[in-house]
């Protein structure tokens, strides 16, 4: 028996026994179950996020699973999308059942105009549809002025080897999620990428970052193999592996608001997911520059999915 509470915020070494489960257990069955009944007594709907990917560029991050990394760039093209081009992929991208749109680019893309385009966006959206950045590191300033321009909440995790798989130090990571908190935009986080190399103490380790970080909108996300990048045969986790972490780090962090699974993956339903992302523009786990035609899901696959495990997806 599993023997979870919820009195008492689950420490590291009960999330490893957890992560350490055999997928095809007694017990791997139970904490679905329990992962489930947490997120049906607590989510109070589903949830479907859209993601536009502004810029296709050699990304000095050089991320070593990214299909833009600048030392294996393995992306059919070269763009950066102006406001007006960013505006035009919106309107063709959300749908009234898109409760928060996120706009992605590589470190390349120049600050001062993403703030430009953040503020033409937010103009060109309904009000109650939330604004999240995907970009690089920034500061307390920069923050300020993302939040000022319309933005409502930001992307921003520290990697699974972050320092080691990418060429981006942890502790700059930290200081951006130090400046999302101070300019009280919301965070969204993600235990990513998830690969058969990361022992269960990493991902343990950033379960628990999202716990002290008291994350509302959580996820789990395993690596893609792209043809092309440094990562591209080291192996990819199965789809009840993927499970099994997403149920792990939503009873470790316990989000109030939504637990996805990236990408889309039709087994961790089981485990409560209620929220999934629609893709469109360029995407780092392919080699499509329009990733609707590739890898990515539409706003309508993910509202399907989401219904035919009990989440309605209520227009805005």
């Amino acid at each position: 028996m599993l023997n979870f509470s919820e009195e008492k915020r689950t420490d590291k070494a009960e999330i490893i026994r957890l992560l350490s489960l055999d997928t095809h257990s007694a017990e791997f069955y139970e904490l679905l179950a329990e992962s489930e009944a947490y997120a049906r007594r607590t989510f109070r709907r589903g949830y479907v996020f859209c993601q536009v990917g502004l810029d296709s560029n050699p990304c000095p991050g050089n991320c070593s699973f990214c299909s833009m990394a600048k030392s294996h760039f393995v992306v059919g093209g070269r763009f950066t999308r102006t406001a007006e081009e960013t505006l035009a992929e919106v309107e063709k991208a959300i749908t009234p059942q898109v409760s928060d749109l996120f706009l992605m680019t590589t470190e390349c893309y120049d600050k001062e105009a993403f703030l430009g385009v953040v503020k033409a966006v937010r103009k060109a959206i309904p009000s109650s549809m939330r604004l999240v950045v995907n970009t690089g590191d920034f500061d307390g300033t920069y923050a300020e002025k993302l939040r000022e321009s319309g933005a409502t909440g930001a992307y921003h995790i520290v990697r699974l080897r972050e320092g080691t798989d990418t060429d981006i130090p942890a502790a700059r990571r930290e200081k951006t999620l130090e400046a999302i908190a101070s300019a009280g935009l919301d965070l969204y986080y993600c235990v990513e990428p998830i690969g058969k190399e990361h022992t269960y103490a990493e991902i343990a380790d950033e379960i628990l970052r999202a716990q002290r970080l008291n994350v509302k909108y959580m996820a789990a996300m395993r690596r893609v193999g792209v043809c092309g990048t440094r990562k591209e045969r080291e192996g990819e986790i199965s789809s009840r592996e993927l499970a099994k972490i997403a149920a792990v780090a939503m009873l470790a962090v316990r989000p109030p608001v939504s637990m996805n699974v990236h990408e889309v993956n039709p087994v961790a339903m089981l485990a409560g997911v209620n929220q999934l992302y629609a893709e469109y523009g360029v995407n780092p786990r392919d080699t499509e520059t329009e990733t609707s035609r590739g890898r990515g899901y539409s706003v309508e696959d993910c509202v399907k999915l989401l219904a035919e495990n009990g989440w309605e997806v209520p227009c805005l």
